[in-house]
């Protein structure tokens, strides 16, 4: 599928699985950054809307007001942080190196890397949005 050109209803109707949706105050910036800190690709990116795509993984930004009709909407809180209780696990990026890269653009570091008994190395970073990505690699 070509993310550039397939239509919003052909892309829907596409999907499977599990989605993941994420609301934004800024699609632009935040996409640049996944790309910037995780290797992400985007596609389609605008004001309102993005694909990103993270190894065959599929999954996109909204800005706000794309979700003017939906319920969630008012539910969110005015002030971040917003995505309190998720963690966004990316297990193919290297949690040293995407940590270094989240500082630089103003994401907060929770926990730098760290060896885990669980046997992955992950760091946690946080969004101006509020939502937690965990880069990790095994051990």
């Amino acid at each position: 599928m070509d993310f550039e050109t397939v239509s919003a209803d052909a892309f829907g109707a596409s999907l499977r699985g599990i989605g993941l949706n994420i609301l934004t105050r800024d699609v632009e910036t935040l996409a640049t950054h996944l790309t910037e800190i995780f290797g992400m690709t985007r596609h389609r990116v605008s004001r309102d809307f993005a694909i990103m795509r993270y190894g065959d993984a599929v999954f996109q930004l909204h800005a706000d007001g794309t979700y003017a009709q939906n319920p969630l909407l008012n539910l969110l809180p005015e002030n971040p942080p917003r995505g309190a209780g998720v963690e966004i696990r990316l297990y193919d990026t290297d949690p040293d190196e995407a940590c270094a890269k989240a500082e630089a653009v103003g994401f907060t570091v929770l926990q730098s890397p760290t060896d885990k008994p669980h046997g992955l190395r992950e760091c946690y970073l946080l969004c101006p949005d509020g939502y937690a990505w965990v880069p990790s690699r095994p051990l």
